[in-house]
């Protein structure tokens, strides 16, 4: 796991190097998931916040936070199903676990840097800051993401951006989704 995170912070600095520290197996892909609960307490903190900021916990917050949290998982398990068949299409089958697990981890790099912009507004900074960290933290995580499926599949450019797409179309209608039946 340590080696992993490593290489997911490498390649969060454009060091493709980092690719080598994540397992290329089936079995580091299945580790992999791992991710997914190191990401849950950046994930409820971020919520939280996001309630904060909108003027308070809202009404039958217990419901709400069961939706985030079904949305959370669901976005993270549909991604990695519906990524299988299009690195298919695009010939890159046999990498598709060496994605995945570079993917899974570098998911902690980018939840670490959505943290790391939002505190700057916990301790008073002023608004034209908080905005533009926060538009900073998520341009990294969204050029982490498009590097390293870019470096992890070996493939193109719009291969890479078309599997960022589809995942923050999966984000977007599960925010939408979560909305509506808030």
């Amino acid at each position: 796991m340590a080696s992993a995170l490593s290489g997911a912070w490498l390649l969060a600095r454009g060091r493709a190097e980092g690719l080598a520290r994540v397992g290329p197996e089936p079995r580091d892909a299945q580790r992999s998931f791992w991710a997914v609960a190191l990401c849950l307490p950046a994930f409820l903190f971020l919520r939280l916040l996001d309630w904060a900021w909108q003027g308070g916990v809202p009404g039958h917050a217990g419901h709400a936070m069961a939706l985030e949290l079904m949305a959370y998982v669901t976005g993270w398990a549909g991604f990695a199903l519906a990524s299988r068949p299009l690195v298919a299409a695009m010939g890159r089958l046999p990498r598709w676990p060496l994605f995945i697990a570079v993917w899974n981890w570098c998911n902690v790099v980018q939840y670490l840097l959505l943290v790391a912009a939002a505190l700057p507004r916990l301790l008073g900074a002023p608004e034209w800051l908080d905005e533009t960290l926060g538009l900073v933290a998520v341009g990294w995580a969204i050029w982490l993401e498009w590097f390293a499926i870019r470096v992890a599949l070996a493939t193109g450019r719009m291969q890479a951006a078309a599997l960022v797409a589809l995942d923050l179309g999966i984000g977007l209608a599960l925010s939408a989704v979560t909305a509506g039946l808030s």
